[in-house]
């Protein structure tokens, strides 16, 4: 069935609430208004009000809600509305949410996913189009992982909401309304990475915003007499690394793309990782493509912020300068 991004998480949430009466939706708007961005649109209705939340604007009082009723026994999923909203709940996050199956030995588990709409792409304000990925990916206890279609969209919510750890789920915002086609039964793991194209001269690695860049580029490169592979790394911690090992043994060079700033971002870690695991492969240095290391821009430059097809293309040429 072809269906938006938007109405594949709708429906994941769906099944998930219909599986386990224990699954709760909550944050700003989630109920009568279906969230901002009209992901949870009908399910207060179909679930009612002790089931989909409407919380004050507090998400530090939201996440801390979630962690006492995932303590008792329940599955929160908590709605961020924007990913620059997510700040005020980072010490819930960091501090309690991420540890405290750590501190007790694994006796108490923790199932709460948190949602966050991320990265730019919709001509928004400030504190609406930023990409927190780095925070929470370098925080010891946490799980965060990022859809790039519909169909994964519709399944990693499932699976993450049935997972016992503590997730952050990014939703590429950008990609709400882009349309696909969703299979009867997941086609991965939640943990697994994907190869959306195959190749053999250099791997293309990326997630959720920027996968679309990643396939454009490697149409412009094909046409230039160079195959490249394109990876969606679909979780981001854990990284499936047998699969991005693999690729670049083969193809002797790589090129990590994402929205986050550059410095200490996932791009930084995956490059020394291939560096330490596929030294006597690479042909060449594990190039970046990243946003900058400023605040994320006013809406009218951020065309120039965000990784473009022309700037992936520039690292491409770089790796076969060696």
């Amino acid at each position: 069935m072809s269906m938006t991004m938007i109405k594949a998480l709708n429906e994941g949430l769906r099944k998930s609430m219909e599986t386990d009466a224990k699954t709760l939706v909550m944050g700003e708007d989630v109920g009568a208004l279906g969230g901002v961005f009209r992901v949870t649109d009908g399910l207060k209705k179909d679930f009612g009000a002790d089931r989909v939340i409407d919380t004050p604007l507090a998400e530090s009082g939201i996440v801390g809600t979630a962690i006492g009723l995932a303590l008792r026994g329940y599955r929160p999923v908590v709605e961020i509305q924007f990913d620059g909203f997510v700040y005020p709940a980072f010490d819930q996050i960091v501090s309690q949410l991420a540890k405290m199956p750590y501190r007790s030995g694994g006796n108490v588990r923790l199932p709460v996913v948190i949602r966050i709409p991320y990265a730019g792409g919709i001509g928004a304000v400030e504190h609406h189009s930023e990409s927190p990925e780095s925070y929470f990916i370098h925080t010891a206890g946490l799980k965060v992982v990022a859809p790039s279609t519909p169909e994964d969209a519709h399944w990693m919510i499932q699976q993450a909401v049935a997972d016992d750890d503590p997730i952050v789920f990014l939703e590429p915002k950008r990609r709400y309304h882009s349309k696909g086609e969703v299979a009867d039964s997941a086609p991965s793991g939640l943990y697994e990475a994907r190869t959306l194209r195959q190749g053999s001269d250099v791997t293309l690695i990326g997630y959720g915003a920027t996968t679309d860049q990643l396939l454009a580029s490697a149409d412009a490169a094909a046409e230039e007499g160079r195959s490249a592979e394109v990876i969606d790394l679909r979780s981001l911690s854990p990284v499936d690394w047998p699969v991005l090992e693999e690729s670049v043994r083969r193809t002797g060079r790589a090129v990590v793309v994402h929205e986050a700033s550059k410095t200490l971002g996932l791009g930084s870690e995956i490059a020394a990782h291939l560096t330490e695991s596929c030294f006597y492969s690479l042909e060449a240095p594990v190039q970046r493509v990243t946003g900058y290391d400023v605040p994320y821009p006013a809406s009218r430059h951020e065309d120039d912020f965000r990784p473009s097809v022309d700037r992936i293309l520039d690292a491409v040429d770089a790796t076969f300068e060696y």
